[in-house]
């Protein structure tokens, strides 16, 4: 089984906002794939399927972002999940240009408070993730930075990285994490 988890606050002030990237990406996860996130369970939003005779589970946490621990531990647990090989957190990262994505495997919280509980109740940094860019501001502070919309300018690079993310995960549920790495993680030629 699979554990798909895209990182967001609930509620419709929080809705298209940077913070909300895991959410975006599980939108068009959920659409692709025809599994509704809808069910309450876990203290998130999940939604349950088969793909490629693989059982998986989607997931969006509605404890607000810096809990989002408590509802992936809680799923991690229930399913007997292998935190290294089962599970996928899909988030936005200040710290990559937007448009870009990268996948990892372990790692730091890099300051990110949503990673940051995870891990806490994991009690494990390694796990698989995608981060999605979506750049920082110098004139804007960091938290309303990330709670505040895309710029139109930036949207088209933005929404390509989401896309491309949802179908990096989706990729992940029959395919070992190690070869989704090597398909995209795939360095921008300038110019």
């Amino acid at each position: 089984m699979k554990l798909i988890v895209g990182l967001g606050n609930p509620g419709e002030k929080y809705e298209n906002t940077r913070h909300n990237t895991g959410f975006l990406t599980m939108d068009i996860i959920s659409r692709q794939l025809g599994i509704p996130v809808t069910r309450r369970a876990f203290e998130a939003l999940i939604g349950k399927g088969t793909v490629n005779g693989e059982p998986v589970v989607l997931m969006k946490p509605q404890t607000y972002m810096n809990e989002s621990g408590r509802a992936v531990g809680k799923a991690a647990a229930y399913y007997k999940l292998d935190k290294e090989k089962d599970i996928l957190i899909i988030y936005d990262d200040l710290d990559l240009p937007v448009g870009s994505i990268r996948l990892r495997t372990t790692g730091s919280d890099g300051g990110h408070n949503g990673l940051k509980s995870i891990i806490a109740h994991l009690r494990t940094r390694n796990f698989n993730r995608i981060r999605i860019g979506i750049d920082k501001s110098p004139r804007i502070q960091t938290i309303d930075y990330v709670l505040g919309k895309v710029r139109k300018e930036d949207r088209p690079a933005y929404e390509a990285a989401l896309a491309k993310a949802a179908e990096a995960a989706i990729k992940f549920i029959d395919t070992p994490f190690d070869r989704v790495m090597n398909i995209y993680n795939v360095k921008e030629k300038n110019g």
